[in-house]
């Protein structure tokens, strides 16, 4: 028994050095016991951390590569006007005005708009985007470049119902911008204004697109971007770029404090102006066709014979004398196709038709009262539009 004892005594002891010399060799050389492992062919066990999922991609700390590669396009522009206003001439004699009364009198005065500019080409001369109503009844116009060039600008022509207009001067080697696939703009894209607001030249903004495809007129073909980026005074024609430096709009238009918003703002999508630009350069104007015609999003109850989700629109009245009368299209008439195309609502129609040379003729297909016809109409050149443009806080 004594026997069996000493012998379990000794082993403990043994078992009590073996780990200590283990805790030893393995707080001094960690790794040894894996070598060991491996040496005597034995299996390696590893323990690995759970995999965690993949992150997005992280937003780049800086924009200032995407600001350098723009900034130098951005232009300022002064636009000087002269402005009659009226005044009462006091005294001047007969008999002292009546006694101390005066006579209206007209006076004229200079004033100078600040403004932004975008320049888009630089092929003979170059050419400089920016907003109709920073230039609009100018007298003379003058642009500063981003390297500190002063040119004087001659307007080539401008469209009030976008509120471009497109300038012309004389410099050489201007940095030309580069455009966008706006195809490719989504809401949430991160979106940077570059400026000149209350003469503070080349500020930079950041916002984020708020949503596209945004109607400001009812009567318009015309939709925009609304970006929450900060657009102030003067700020009006600058560039509207995404984090590749490249155009995405022309910023045009803030909804202000006084009418209870903020970072409300929006800008003209940049294939619109590309649209704009080479009409103007090539004829001076902007030509749009026109069905002569008005329409709603179509009514649906319950006994109209329409799907829930229809398509389509429902005129609301017709010009007399207009394409759409001429060719027997009625009012409470409800359009499904112009061509081939689907309708899909107003905005869609005012596009699509503003898209057809005036001249030809197109087929409409539609529903009155229910049974299906096929018109085709002839569309003229869209009339001058009164107070197309939104309203301009900017």
């Amino acid at each position: 028994m004594k026997h069996a004892a000493g012998t379990l005594a000794f082993i403990a002891r043994f078992v009590v050095l073996g780990l200590a010399v283990a805790f030893v060799i393995g707080l001094f050389w960690p790794a040894s016991g894996e070598r060991l492992r491996a040496h005597l062919g034995l299996a390696v066990a590893r323990v690995t951390e759970p995999a965690s999922p993949t992150a997005p991609s992280s937003a780049p700390v800086s924009y200032a590569d995407a600001v350098a590669i723009a900034a130098p396009s951005v232009v300022n522009i002064y636009a000087n006007k002269i402005v009659t206003e009226q005044a009462l001439k006091m005294y001047n004699n007969p008999v002292l005005q009546q006694l101390f009364g005066g006579m209206p009198t007209t006076y004229q005065h200079r004033e100078q708009t600040l403004g932004s500019g975008v320049i888009v080409s630089a092929q003979g001369q170059g050419y400089v985007l920016t907003n109709n109503h920073v230039i609009a009844e100018a007298a003379d116009i003058q642009v500063l470049l981003y390297d500190g060039r002063i040119s004087k600008a001659t307007l080539v022509g401008a469209d009030e119902e976008t509120d471009l207009a497109v300038l012309k001067i004389e410099a050489s080697n201007l940095p030309v911008i580069q455009m966008a696939d706006t195809q490719q703009l989504r809401a949430g894209d991160v979106a940077l204004a570059i400026g000149n607001p209350l003469g503070l030249n080349q500020t930079v903004t950041m916002g984020i697109v708020s949503a596209v495809g945004r109607q400001l007129n009812s009567s318009s073909a015309e939709d925009f971007i609304q970006t929450d980026a900060a657009i102030n005074l003067g700020n009006s024609g600058g560039a509207l770029i995404n984090t590749k430096g490249e155009l995405i709009g022309i910023n045009t238009l803030l909804i202000g404090k006084a009418a209870g918003a903020e970072g409300i703002g929006f800008a003209i999508p940049v294939a619109t102006a590309r649209k704009v630009l080479d009409q103007i350069i090539a004829s001076g104007h902007v030509v749009r066709g026109w069905i002569g015609a008005n329409y709603a999003f179509v009514p649906v109850a319950a006994d109209s014979g329409l799907p829930s989700a229809a398509r389509g629109v429902q005129v609301t009245d017709v010009t007399p004398g207009g394409p759409a009368a001429q060719a027997g299209i009625q009012p409470r008439d409800v359009l499904l196709k112009i061509g081939s195309d689907d309708i899909l609502d107003p905005a869609d129609l005012r596009r699509r038709e503003a898209a057809i040379k005036p001249g030809s003729t197109v087929e409409v297909s539609g529903l009155r009262n229910g049974s299906p016809f096929h018109i085709d109409v002839t569309l003229v050149q869209r009339p001058a539009m009164t107070n197309a443009a939104p309203v301009v806080t900017n």
